[in-house]
């Protein structure tokens, strides 16, 4: 009995070009999006987001690998993207996460409020508390300042953090506790660096009364490195 076989014409069929390089940012927004999910999404926990980045960095890996043994003419489009997909994100997040920034701004000086006279037109100190470690060791005082010309500023005053990509500083209305998620918080901007004295505007529809905590948060893998409660000046 003969046995059939597909001709090799048939099993060799070429990958069309277009889809080809339509796979490319494909496979590099599956491997971003994989690692936002599993270290991000599913745990506040340092640690296992770590493991879990190197495990969703090895399944990408895996998988691309047998699609390039499948059909040579992926190699390019799926291997080599996750080859420099990872390796561009991996960088960026070691780099981040080990090189230290200072940032030393001019802050406006400002006097606690129980010692300005109602209608006295100078900056007025509302609120001030010191930074507490969570996941990362972080020291420092942080307080709210009304402006005599204006609106309201947030001060970091001799910050002292681990530098992590993607740290933002948050207002957040109540307590912060090790692996509590924000809830209710406003967004000032990412921080300026790790280390120093730094000043970010609080735009004029926040009511800073609701907020009672400074948090220094890791947006990328959803990790409070520290915070400082508020308290009235």
């Amino acid at each position: 009995m003969t046995e059939f076989t597909l001709p090799r014409a048939h099993r060799t069929k070429p990958i069309a070009s277009w889809l080809r390089l339509a796979l490319v940012p494909v496979v590099a927004g599956l491997t971003i999006f994989g690692l936002w999910v599993f270290a991000g999404v599913i745990t506040n926990d340092f640690e296992v987001a770590m493991a879990l980045t190197g495990l969703w960095f090895g399944i990408a890996g895996l998988i691309a690998l047998a699609l390039s043994w499948w059909r040579r003419q992926l190699v390019l489009p799926v291997l080599g993207t996750f080859v420099v997909t990872a390796g561009i994100v991996g960088g960026y997040l070691a780099y981040s996460s080990f090189v230290r920034k200072t940032v030393n701004e001019d802050v406006a000086v400002a006097r606690p409020v129980t010692e300005v006279a109602p209608g006295t037109r100078v900056n007025v100190e509302l609120s001030r508390g010191s930074f507490f470690s969570i996941a990362h060791g972080t020291s420092g005082e942080a307080r709210i300042v009304r402006l005599a010309s204006g609106g309201k500023v947030l001060q970091l005053l001799d910050l002292d953090t681990d530098p992590g990509p993607d740290l933002r500083v948050y207002l957040v209305a109540g307590q912060v506790g090790g692996d509590s998620d924000p809830g209710d918080y406003t967004d000032l901007g990412g921080l300026k660096g790790n280390r120093g004295t730094q000043q970010y505007e609080i735009p004029a529809a926040v009511d800073t009364r609701r907020y009672s905590t400074v948090l220094i948060w890791w947006r990328a893998f959803s990790v409070p490195f520290g915070a400082a409660p508020l308290r009235p000046s």
